[in-house]
C-alpha cells in the first residue's frame, strides 16, 4: 500500500515527537503493509511549516528508514496558505509530483470560496487531493457537497480511522457514502502516532470489503499520483456490494 497522508517527521507538527518516534510510525507502516509513505506535515498558522524544513526532515528520514520503507516529501496545506506562489507550492507537492497538493479540509464549516480557491489552483496546473471531508459535520450531513469539486477534478481523501470506524458512527457512515456515491479516491493513515492502531490501513482495506476497489483506493491512485500519471478509473463494483464483511 501507499500512504500519502502522515505526520511522519519528527518535531515539525502534532506528530512524531522525535527521529524514535518517527521511526516507530515507519516500522507500524511497514507492519501493516506500507511500502511507502508520504511524510505530509501541516503547514498553517499554528505550524508554519517551511519548503526548506520538509525537505531536510525529509531528507534525514529517508536516510534513517532506509530497509523500511520508502519516505516521500509533501505537506498538508491549510486553506489559507493557497495564496503562496505556485513555485514554492510546488515544492510542497504531495508525493515528491510538483502537480499535486494535499490541502486541509477544515473540521468545522463549509467555506464559502472552497471553491473558488481549488479553481485558482486547476487553472495554474495543481490536481488537489482534499484531506480528510468525512470528518467535516457540513459533509457529513450532506455528501452531496463534494459532488461539483469531484466533477471539476478535485480528488477525496478519506481517512483510515473513519473508514473502519475508529473516528465513530458520523465519520463512518460518512466515508460510506462518499464511497457509495464514487466521491473518494484514496485512503491514507493521517497517522500521528506509532502504534499500529494509529497507522491502521489494512483494517480499512478489510472494512471496504471488496478488494478492486480497496487496491485502486490504496495503490493505483495514489501510485499514479506519485508517478504523475492519469488517474486510472475505478473499478466496477462487485456482485455483493461494498461494506458486506463489516454488516455481515
Amino acid at each position: 500500500m501507499i500512504d500519502l497522508h502522515s505526520h511522519v517527521l519528527p518535531g515539525i507538527d502534532d506528530g512524531a515527537k522525535d527521529r524514535e518516534e518517527a521511526i516507530a510510525i515507519c516500522r507500524a507502516a511497514a507492519a501493516d503493509g506500507i511500502r511507502v509513505i508520504a511524510a505530509t506535515p501541516h503547514v498553517r498558522n499554528d505550524y508554519p511549516t517551511t519548503v526548506e524544513v520538509m525537505e531536510q526532515a525529509v531528507r534525514e528520514l529517508q536516510v534513517a528508514a532506509q530497509g523500511i520503507l520508502r519516505v516521500l516529501p509533501g505537506a498538508e496545506l491549510d486553506l489559507q496558505e493557497l495564496e503562496r506562489p505556485v513555485e514554492e507550492l510546488a515544492r510542497f507537492g504531495l508525493g515528491g509530483n510538483p502537480r499535486c497538493l494535499l490541502v486541509e479540509m477544515p473540521y468545522v464549516g463549509w467555506p464559502l470560496d472552497l471553491g473558488e480557491k481549488l479553481f485558482r489552483l486547476r487553472a495554474s496546473g495543481f490536481t488537489i487531493v482534499l484531506a480528510h471531508p468525512e470528518r467535516n459535520p457540513e459533509v457529513q450531513a450532506r455528501p452531496e457537497l463534494l459532488e461539483a469539486l469531484v466533477a471539476t477534478g478535485t480528488l477525496v481523501q478519506l481517512t483510515a480511522a473513519a473508514v473502519d470506524g475508529r473516528f465513530g458512527r458520523r465519520a463512518l457512515r460518512c466515508s460510506r457514502a462518499l464511497l457509495e456515491q464514487r466521491l473518494a479516491h484514496l485512503i491514507a493513515s493521517d497517522a500521528h502516532a506509532p502504534d499500529l492502531r494509529a497507522v491502521g490501513m489494512t483494517e480499512a482495506v478489510r472494512a471496504v470489503g471488496d478488494a478492486d476497489l480497496a487496491r485502486w483506493l490504496t495503490v493505483d491512485v495514489p501510485g499514479a499520483i506519485v508517478g504523475g500519471d492519469p488517474i486510472p478509473a475505478a473499478p466496477e463494483p462487485g456482485p455483493r456490494g461494498l461494506f458486506r464483511r463489516r454488516r455481515g
